[in-house]
């Protein structure tokens, strides 16, 4: 067995998937929200006995490294090292596996891990005085700076320029970090973040992949300087601190996403460790998706100036459209996450997070200033305004609830809002898109197909005599049985990625299909049930001889050659007692 084989039989898909995808049990597989595409109803599914997942919504699907290649943006080795770090499988040392494009994300990751010990020694160090009494004033305990890895970029144009090119990198690979900049007069280079209090930014995974640098020296702009997108971040794919947020995430079902890196630190300290933030960016949809993929509960709390507020506004109407469930907190006076909790405790603002209104009630609070809703024009002009965001809700019922508990607060009749509701309904939905017929495939063909994939003394055993058998070749799945005699004899192993592999694109979607139907995965019973599907094959083929032979008789009685029919007939006979000894059994 080869390292990637042993990777591949060692580590539990359905834990690895599930460390990114809430997953439920449905039977012998397991069934989640696709973290490829929007769907406000499961359509993505893992198969824990073939070790493969699948979504019937979007098309993706492959084994574990497939997975995390897709959703972390990894070449393949990354995708292997990742997965057998992880599980404690030592890698070896395989010189084909250094692909110029792996190669180049391992020296940038490294060059990030070599900025990020660079940053903490000097936040620690004599240079870090003043960036120790800043963190101090704002309430950050040396707990939370140890645990974030904040650090501190010296008052140098050279300082991790010099440390890098000590490490042996070139200064194109240096210039692809974005830690460095290329000099625009001259030649060479200096360091981005200068005189800066930094924040190390990871993926999913927790690896360092840029930074943000808070300005220290008065008059330095940008307040806040993020890195620059490269190889390694995209800063629309990521979030702030959600490798660490997402266990609790999970547990707690509700994901509280903030503006700031400090906001985060501040939260975090306080006890919800669900916090997240975008990385100085607005938010974006896959950002939004990568948030669904633990829980679809939000509490939104910007800061709350007008910038806050506008961000706000905008970041709800795509966590709406993403099937998210939206709460929205507004602290008490006016302050943001960090200074809240300085200033009224770390209880009081776990108390605001579990209060936080739904989005419905925060948008009419909103609109209930904008109009006076003491007078019945003021209140239609507020449920005008909104109107859209209620209308927009996909689910029908959901939304006709939301209606009336909107028109309820805001004072306007029930029974008209309701009305309109229900006349408006038909136009609403439209007319869902017809989907395509799924091919039906017979009880004994799944069965059989399962039982043979599952267990290879079956496999060994009715193999053979099935590959006589013309019914084969009335199969739905012939594709998959003659791809399956094939790899019988190329010696292959019978897995189910091994025979996908020798399958085109229509038929792996059928095999997908029939191993994602089966309820069985008891190994024990494969073998009788390969049996069972094996005669009942065979006595249909006997049934469809006989019924063959009595039209070749009748027509060799009509063409007068009845030494034919009579030879035929001895045949049919030798036959039927063959069946009657079999029904006898």
């Amino acid at each position: 067995m080869d390292f990637v084989e042993q990777v591949k039989s060692s580590v539990d898909i359905v834990r690895l998937v599930g460390e990114y995808v809430r997953l439920k049990k449905a039977g012998t597989r397991y069934v989640g929200l696709c973290p490829f595409h929007t769907e406000k109803t499961p359509s993505f599914g893992v198969n824990p006995v073939h070790q493969f997942y699948k979504c019937f919504g979007c098309g993706a699907g492959g084994d574990i490294f497939k997975f995390v290649m897709e959703l972390e943006g990894v070449t393949f080795f990354e995708a292997l090292k990742t997965i057998a770090e992880r599980n404690g499988i030592p890698m070896p040392k395989r010189a084909e596996y250094n692909d110029p494009e792996t190669k180049q994300r391992a020296a940038l990751l490294h060059m990030h891990e070599i900025a990020a010990k660079l940053f903490e020694s000097n936040l620690h160090s004599s240079m870090g005085a003043q960036a120790r009494k800043y963190l101090a004033e704002r309430g950050v305990a040396p707990e939370s700076i140890a645990e974030f890895g904040l650090g501190l970029s010296a008052d140098s144009w050279e300082h991790l320029t010099r440390k890098l090119e000590q490490e042996g990198y070139s200064a194109e690979l240096m210039e692809l970090s974005g830690l460095v900049s290329r000099r625009q007069e001259g030649s060479g280079f200096y360091d981005r973040f200068r005189a800066r209090l930094m924040f190390p930014i990871q993926d999913e995974s927790g690896r360092v992949i840029a930074f943000g640098g808070r300005a220290l020296k008065p008059g330095d702009e940008p307040k806040y300087l993020n890195s620059p997108e490269t190889a390694l971040y995209r800063k629309r794919d990521v979030l702030y601190n959600l490798h660490r947020a997402k266990g609790a995430v999970r547990k707690l079902d509700r994901v509280v996403l903030v503006e700031g890196y400090m906001d985060v630190i501040g939260v975090h300290a306080a006890g919800v460790h669900e916090v997240v933030a975008s990385c100085g960016t607005a938010l974006t949809n896959t950002q939004v998706r990568a948030l669904k993929r633990h829980s679809e509960r939000i509490v939104v709390n910007f800061d709350p100036d007008t910038a806050g507020a506008n961000a706000a506004e905008k970041s709800m109407q795509m966590l709406l459209e993403e099937g998210m469930r939206v709460r929205v907190l507004e602290l008490a006076g006016e302050l943001d996450p960090d200074e809240y909790i300085k200033d009224a405790g770390a209880e009081a603002y776990r108390g605001a997070v579990e209060k936080a209104p739904v989005y419905y009630f925060w948008l009419a609070d909103r609109t209930r200033k904008r109009f006076d809703v003491r007078s019945a024009e003021g209140r239609i002009d507020a449920w005008k305004a909104i109107l859209p965001a209620v209308d927009r809700i996909h689910d029908k019922i959901e939304r006709a609830a939301v209606a009336k508990d909107m028109a309820s607060y805001l004072g306007v009749d029930e029974s008209l809002v309701l009305e309109r509701f229900r006349k408006g309904a038909a136009g609403h939905t439209g007319t869902a898109p017809r989907a395509r017929a799924a091919v039906v495939v017979p009880a004994t063909e799944r069965l059989l197909l399962n039982a043979l994939l599952r267990n290879e003394e079956a496999a060994a055993e009715v193999l053979p005599a099935l590959r006589e058998l013309d019914a084969v070749k009335t199969f739905v799945t012939r594709n998959i049985f003659e791809a399956l005699f094939a790899a019988a004899a190329a010696k292959d192993m019978l897995t189910f990625s091994n025979l996908e592999a020798r399958l085109v694109d229509a038929d792996k979607d059928l095999l997908t299909r029939v191993v994602f139907a089966d309820e069985s995965s008891e190994q024990t019973l494969a073998v009788e049930q390969a049996r069972d599907c094996l005669r009942v094959l065979e006595r249909q083929e006997q049934e469809v001889r006989r019924s063959n032979l009595k039209s070749r008789i009748q027509a060799a009685e009509r063409s007068g050659d009845l030494t034919e029919a009579l030879r035929l007939s001895r045949e049919l006979h030798d036959l039927e007692e063959l069946l009657r000894k079999e029904r006898g059994r």
